[in-house]
């Protein structure tokens, strides 16, 4: 195994622990505990994944340079969210959804351009869907979840980590 099958298999594994905790996060309760453990997991796991697809994409340029524009932007969309709320920023909640949302997307965008064609029914769709399906499924459920935290006004007190 050389070097970029080693950084390769790293970027494989950290993309899962991501995905499984930042699902975890988000389906749990908005507080203090299970939310903000597997957020900072999250959190963590995203910064290394970028740093590794920034590795493998810059090694392989000809082949994946895609892989460093979806990690840097997607990224970039974590490390708002998470300053969000580190910050408390005004409305920080909104922002912190859509920040720790859209970095999802893009995880979830990455996976499914390297690896949508090996998934059952995902590959009867044409390859440029996987690039676009996560967005059009995702952003209206950030859309909806912004809007649901945005409706009481007191939610800044019931969300207190």
């Amino acid at each position: 195994m050389d070097l970029f099958e080693v950084i390769l298999s790293i970027h494989i594994g950290l993309g899962i622990i991501c995905l499984l905790s930042g699902m975890v996060s988000m389906l749990a309760a908005k507080k203090k505990g299970r939310h903000t453990k597997w957020g900072e997991v999250y959190h963590g796991s995203y910064a290394a994944l970028a740093a590794t697809a920034i590795m493998l994409a810059i090694w392989k340029w000809n082949e994946i340079a895609y892989l460093f524009y979806i990690a840097v932007f997607s990224y970039g969309l974590a490390i708002y969210g998470y300053a969000a709320r580190k910050q408390k920023w005004k409305s920080w909640l909104q922002h912190h959804i859509r920040g720790m949302l859209g970095s999802y997307i893009g995880a979830v965008t990455a996976l499914l351009v390297n690896v949508g064609d090996g998934i059952p029914l995902l590959n009867k769709l044409p390859d440029l869907s996987y690039w676009f399906l996560p967005t059009i499924i995702g952003s209206p459920l950030i859309y909806i979840v912004a809007r649901r935290y945005r409706k009481t006004s007191s939610v800044s007190k019931k969300i207190s980590y």
